[in-house]
């Protein structure tokens, strides 16, 4: 039976290498974590370089990447769909033509509930904005 922990070069085995290497990586994402904050998203104004406002956008949640990415998964799940299903029409033509119109509806109505709630946030967010 092989040894699972052999020691390496530090003197440590790998697992407690594993441990301790976990343990640097919490303490630096905390800190990190608090620099972060309050360097970008705390502050109540925006850079002036458009990076920096993006980046502040970005991690105070302004600019939502979700919408983008549900069209490119409801794309590939539409495409995919579409053509896993003439998988079956040599079983079953009538499987096919299942598979091929709810599986693509089942799929387009679902992508729609999940734009929908974006949506709704999009416009709580303005009226928000508005009444402020």
């Amino acid at each position: 039976m092989p040894n699972l922990i052999s020691p390496n070069m530090g003197g440590y085995s790998n697992l407690e290498g594993a441990y301790i290497w976990t343990i640097v990586s919490f303490v630096v994402a905390l800190i990190g974590c608090f620099v972060v904050y309050f360097i970008f998203v705390q502050k109540k104004d925006n850079p002036k370089e458009k990076f920096l406002g993006w980046l502040k956008d970005f991690l105070s949640f302004d600019k939502m990447l979700i919408e983008t990415i549900l069209k490119i998964a409801y794309i590939f799940t539409a495409i995919f769909i579409t053509l896993s299903s003439f998988s079956i029409i040599a079983t079953s033509f009538v499987g096919f033509l299942v598979y091929l119109i709810f599986g693509n509806l089942v799929a387009r109505l679902s992508f729609e509930a999940a734009i929908m709630l974006v949506m709704i946030w999009k416009n709580t967010t303005s009226i928000n904005k508005k009444l402020k």
